[in-house]
């Protein structure tokens, strides 16, 4: 049994071959970028992080000694690290990023150590009674951590970090009094304006 021919007018048209090669350069360049950046960032948990963090300006603020000060920051600093890890592990698990990928692991590698140099000079500054520049040095720390670790994720979150560096220069060489407020504008601002850019960019 014999079909009729297509007519020239019922064939598709070829597809450009140039449009074909770059279609296929732009899906690989995407997949690399996958590949090599850790994607599973929080958005919604950059905001409560910076929710929790000016209402501990605000307690700290009212503090008697610098001692009940310091309960209160290590305090918030413990809650934004369950918050920041939950966060991370659910928005990981709903995305299907493995966490111990190469990036996730590249990402927690350079996000560490600026953190434990924190909490080792925070001990030391404590100890010899400097804590007017506290504010300061962990606002530039963590902006270390946020840029090396985010070297390996979405391009937003370096631009965080030197955000963070560049208030914490300012703190460092501002009056003691403002520590608080640059502590509400760093890690709660800042956490409230990046994490609303990744959710709403980047998803969750």
């Amino acid at each position: 049994m014999s079909f009729p021919e297509r007519s020239p007018r019922e064939r598709p048209s070829p597809i450009p071959i140039d449009a074909r090669a770059r279609e296929q350069l732009r899906y690989i360049r995407d997949t690399l970028e996958r590949a090599g950046s850790f994607t599973a960032v929080p958005g919604w948990g950059g905001i409560v992080v910076g929710l929790t963090a000016l209402g501990a300006a605000a307690v700290a603020s009212r503090q008697p000694g610098p001692g009940a000060w310091l309960a209160v920051w290590l305090a918030e600093a413990g809650l934004a690290a369950l918050v920041g890890v939950w966060s991370v592990v659910w928005k990981a698990k709903s995305a299907g990023v493995p966490l111990l990928s190469g990036p996730g692991r590249r990402l927690a590698l350079g996000f560490t150590p600026p953190l434990a140099v924190g909490a080792l000079l925070t001990a030391v500054l404590w100890r010899e009674g400097i804590i007017a520049i506290l504010p300061g040095v962990w606002l530039v720390l963590y902006g270390t951590a946020v840029v090396t670790g985010g070297a390996f994720s979405i391009e937003i979150v370096p631009l965080m970090g030197l955000c963070f560096l560049v208030l914490g220069a300012v703190a460092l060489f501002s009056p003691a009094a403002w520590g608080d407020p640059f502590m509400a504008a760093g890690f709660g601002g800042l956490h409230i304006i990046f994490g609303a850019l990744i959710a709403w960019r980047y998803g969750g």
